[in-house]
C-alpha cells in the first residue's frame, strides 16, 4: 500500500496478478476487500497483468462516481517508466490510431493523429532504454502498442513483438505516477510508485538517480 486516506486506497500492484477476478481467479481487488473487510472499495480504473505500479482503488459508491467521471473526462494523468528494446533517441510524441482487436486481444496500430504518446529517454543501457511516457487517454494497451510500433517495444512484451518474454510473464512496464484532483477535497494528489526490485530496473535506475526527484 503507498497511500491511503477516508476516500481512496493506491497500491503499488506487482506484475503477474490482475487488477480484478477474472477466469483464472481472484485479482487484488478481492484480496484487498477480503483483507480490508470492506466490501464497497471500487476500481476505477486497471493495469494489465503483466504490467506493475500504482493502482488507485476508491473506498465508497460516491467517490467511485467522482473518480469514474474524472477518467472519464480524462482529468487523470499517469505517467509510466518502461524499459524497452534498442536505442530510443530523443524526446518524441507519437501518434497514431489504436483499435482494439479483442480476438488477439492486443491492439492495432495504424496511422492517424487518434492516440498521443509523448516518451522521453531517461537512461540508455547496452540493449535498452528506460524511458517515461506520458499517454493522453488511456486506451487499451496504448502505451505498450505505440512504443511497439514506434521500433522499440517493451521488454518482455512478446504480444507486441519484443525478442524474448520473462520466465514469469512480466512485462518492464510501470505506472510510476497518478494525478489528479481529490474527489472529497479540494487537492491536488499525486502518487507515486516505486519501480520493481529487479537487476535492469536496479541497473538503469542507479545510472537515473540524480534525475529521479526532477522527473517527479
Amino acid at each position: 500500500m503507498v497511500y491511503r486516506d477516508e476516500a481512496l486506497l493506491a497500491v503499488n500492484k506487482p506484475c503477474g496478478m490482475a487488477s480484478q477476478a477474472d477466469p483464472t481467479g481472484p485479482g487484488l481487488l478481492e484480496h484487498l476487500q477480503r483483507m480490508l473487510s470492506l466490501p464497497n472499495i471500487g476500481l476505477p480504473h486497471r493495469l494489465d497483468r503483466p504490467v506493475s505500479g500504482v493502482l488507485l482503488f476508491t473506498l465508497g459508491r460516491e467517490h467511485l462516481a467522482r473518480m469514474n467521471e474524472l477518467f472519464r473526462k480524462h482529468h487523470v494523468h499517469k505517467t509510466y517508466w518502461a524499459i524497452v528494446e534498442g536505442v530510443f533517441n530523443g524526446r518524441q510524441v507519437l501518434r497514431n490510431e489504436l483499435r482494439q482487436d479483442p480476438r488477439a486481444r492486443k491492439a492495432r496500430v495504424s496511422a492517424g493523429e487518434g492516440a498521443r504518446l509523448e516518451v522521453v529517454p531517461l537512461v540508455h543501457g547496452e540493449r535498452y532504454t528506460l524511458v517515461r511516457a506520458d499517454a493522453d487517454g488511456g486506451l487499451f494497451h496504448q502505451v505498450r502498442a505505440q512504443l511497439a510500433a514506434a521500433g522499440h517495444p517493451v521488454k518482455g512484451d512478446v504480444k507486441y513483438g519484443a525478442r524474448r518474454g520473462e520466465k514469469d510473464r512480466s512485462i518492464a512496464l510501470h505506472a510510476r505516477r497518478i494525478a489528479f484532483d481529490h474527489p472529497a477535497r479540494a487537492e491536488r494528489m499525486e502518487i507515486l510508485a516505486p519501480a520493481p526490485d529487479r537487476p535492469l530496473w536496479n541497473t538503469l535506475l542507479d545510472a537515473y538517480r540524480p534525475e529521479v526527484s526532477k522527473e517527479g
